[in-house]
């Protein structure tokens, strides 16, 4: 049974006199975005309202299962009731946020969402000094949201995205992208491929033609030029008739896995785990040529109302009672591994996430927004001063769209 978090209360500690951000929520509609230029240095009382923006399931109150809450109490020691605006996909997730006439205090942000937030200027710095538990999160997980020395996000969870196959179906165990991605690959297991539908999943493709074609020089597997993804939507194109799914809900890929119409398949450690609690004939594979992966993080809206509730909010989550709820309840991996000390999860759960598994965090390409500025490259892809010009998540989204839908 799941448990009610009982000892994340110390964490919500916050210091007593009300500093820049305390003094900025008297709701004057005409006064300067909060922490839309700088971080909070102090926190004051919280303000007894959050309100939250979210993909479905990334905050519960019992509504869905009574014993899965980690709303009320948080409310019952912060005072700080909380809303919640579901948001039905990344993008009106990112369109909520980035409204100028909204004043959301914070945002669960998957990876496509938090690279346009902070380029967009909709989210504030974070002061991870008045963060209790912050550096008790994963330090690989820490380092990303990081622009310009500032931090604008705290991680919440985390996964990768790995290979699965049916051991009856597929003779050789796959060892690469290239079981899902090569054209003559994918034919062997024609209609039983399944692939997660996200624009995101072209990195996948470009890590398959990064060992496949050296000439293409891709480095970043979530930077390309034109060149790299017209490349990349060619593999994607020729991979269309052989797949079955494109996966949307992680529940579409263990149904299909399930049924048995399904051999190969771009995966999370979830549907492998529970495929494989099941009793069903799976196997997981870690791809050879790099695992890519992808973290969700709080971030503070740059109109927060309620920036200390908000950042109670931040304390909150980050322990490692309330991490335990979400890891268990959602299939994902905590951002704090002291979620997997003590009688929280399961050492069988801790595994199959690699909760704890620095070493192998180390090696995950982690997902960023796809951005138009992406660095110094070779002289076929820069401008006359070493610039290299890279195509943006719009570009994917459509690129993607083409590929798998028109």
């Amino acid at each position: 049974m799941r448990r009610r978090s009982k000892a994340a209360a110390s964490v919500l500690a916050v210091a007593a006199m009300v500093g820049a951000l305390g003094g900025a929520c008297t709701g004057d509609d005409e006064r300067e975005p909060v922490g839309a230029m700088r971080a909070a240095s102090t926190l004051g009382p919280g303000e007894g309202a959050l309100n939250l923006v979210t993909l479905p399931g990334e905050v519960e109150a019992g509504g869905t299962d009574p014993r899965v809450d980690w709303v009320t109490p948080f409310q019952e020691r912060t005072g700080c009731k909380v809303s919640v605006k579901g948001a039905r996909n990344a993008q009106e997730l990112t369109e909520l946020m980035s409204n100028k006439s909204r004043q959301y205090d914070g945002v669960a942000a998957p990876p496509e969402v938090a690279g346009r937030l902070i380029e967009g200027r909709d989210v504030a710095p974070v002061n991870p000094n008045l963060v209790e538990g912050y550096k008790r999160l994963q330090p690989r997980l820490r380092s990303l949201l990081k622009k310009d020395d500032k931090v604008y996000g705290v991680p919440y969870v985390w996964g990768s995205n790995l290979l699965m196959y049916d051991t009856r179906a597929v003779e050789s165990a796959p060892s690469s992208w290239a079981a899902l991605f090569d054209p003559a690959q994918a034919a062997k297991h024609s209609g039983r491929l399944v692939i997660r539908d996200s624009p995101l999943t072209i990195a996948e493709a470009a890590l398959y033609l990064r060992s496949k074609n050296r000439k293409l020089k891709i480095s970043d597997p979530y930077s390309l030029t034109r060149r790299q993804l017209d490349e990349v939507i060619k593999i994607l194109v020729r991979q269309r008739p052989h797949v079955k799914e494109y996966w949307e809900l992680p529940a579409d890929a263990v149904s299909a896995f399930a049924g048995g119409g399904a051999a190969v398949g771009q995966v999370w450690p979830y549907q492998v785990d529970v495929l494989t609690r099941a009793g069903k004939p799976v196997q997981g594979v870690v791809p050879d040529g790099g695992v890519t992966g992808w973290m969700k993080a709080w971030m503070i809206g740059a109109r927060a109302q309620h920036p200390n509730c908000m950042y109670q909010w931040l304390q909150w989550t980050a322990s490692p009672d309330v991490q335990q709820q979400v890891a268990e309840w959602s299939g994902v991996a905590p951002a704090n591994p002291q979620a997997c000390t003590g009688d929280r999860l399961r050492a069988a759960f801790c595994n199959a996430y690699r909760v704890s598994d620095r070493d192998y965090l180390e090696k995950v390409i982690f997902a960023h927004t796809p951005s138009r500025e992406c660095g110094a490259g070779d002289e076929d892809d820069s401008d006359m001063n070493g610039r290299r010009d890279c195509t943006d998540y719009t570009e994917w989204t459509k690129a993607w769209i083409q590929a798998t839908k028109s």
